[in-house]
């Protein structure tokens, strides 16, 4: 295996290539490894390709609540296609490198989705909320343009926070050392690998990750907070209990992606076992994509009555 290093001034490197040591520690579960996440990532695809593909053919899905899972499911295909395929190809070949370029495109993806995830999902509690606690004003709120310019805004908002946050980042000037221990090129392991201090960028990253996650999930607490309130004086337990199940499948997701992401960018450089980081990192790339069909369609009787007329259709 190749691993191109020129050297620049002094005791510095530029570094050309990375190798992502990913699972190599696990050289007896390679292809055990190759298998599951080769299966795992077919069933993200398909589960997601048909909640897409069923909330649009079906009219009587065409409401906010299924736009909005649409484009999550399109969001989530997006989203584990930019780290799964090249992990697999690295457990099959056992070639780990990556080129700095190849890596920076990774970690900008990577990111601008994972920006477009935590502002979507605040959209869909904003969703829950209307719909909730001021229903007779749902249709006239949450209209056609509104769902529209939300669904927009969340894809694009993070673009050019993340596009400066990669480029701040390998701008960096790298050590001999060039491997990243980890699955795909995240920003705390690609800062690990810098010369000299590095807090200005470990703090830039703090910045960004409290503007992108804090505040979204600021607005999803603040959402269900006003919803619990208005669930809880519902005269009945049927009303209740139908209200709770409403928002329990996205109130699960929200946890484990926050939850998971929040513990990996908020440590200092430090904290960041590489264990630990490929485990919590596992969660918001690949587990969180892989439920989302299943928690949010095995619990919607709407989807569930779409899918079995589309199965005895065909």
């Amino acid at each position: 295996m190749k691993h191109e290093v020129k050297k620049a001034e002094g005791n510095v490197s530029t570094v050309m290539q990375f190798v992502l040591l990913g699972f190599s520690d696990l050289s007896h579960l390679q292809g055990f490894l190759f298998g599951v996440f080769s299966i795992i990532y077919i069933i993200i695809i398909i589960g997601n390709s048909l909640i897409i593909i069923l909330t649009s053919l079906n009219p009587t899905l065409w409401k906010p609540m299924y736009f909005f899972l649409a484009n999550f499911s399109l969001l989530e295909i997006s989203y584990v296609t930019v780290t799964l395929p090249r992990m697999l190809v690295n457990l099959w070949t056992q070639e780990r490198s990556i080129s700095v370029l190849g890596c920076a495109t990774q970690m900008c993806f990577f990111l601008m989705l994972g920006a477009t995830e935590c502002f979507l999902l605040a959209v869909v509690a904003y969703d829950h909320y209307v719909a909730i606690c001021n229903p007779l004003h749902y249709p006239l709120v949450m209209n056609q343009k509104l769902c529209v310019q939300l669904a927009i805004g969340s894809w694009i908002i993070g673009i050019p926070v993340q596009i400066g946050q990669t480029a701040k980042v390998f701008s960096l000037h790298f050590c001999n050392c060039h491997q990243i221990n980890h699955f795909f090129c995240d920003i705390p392991h690609i800062i690990k690998l810098a010369c000299g201090d590095t807090s200005v960028h470990e703090m830039s990253v703090y910045v960004v990750t409290i503007l992108i996650v804090a505040v979204p999930f600021m607005l999803i607490l603040a959402s269900y907070s006003k919803i619990i309130c208005t669930i809880l004086k519902l005269p009945t337990a049927s009303g209740q209990a139908k209200a709770f199940s409403t928002c329990s499948s996205h109130l699960l997701v929200v946890v484990l992606f926050f939850g998971s992401a929040t513990i990996t960018y908020l440590r200092p450089k430090s904290y960041h076992p590489a264990g630990m980081d490929k485990l919590l990192s596992l969660f918001y790339t690949i587990v969180s994509p892989l439920f989302n069909p299943i928690i949010y369609s095995l619990r919607n009787k709407d989807v569930i009555a779409t899918l079995r007329k589309f199965f005895l259709k065909k």
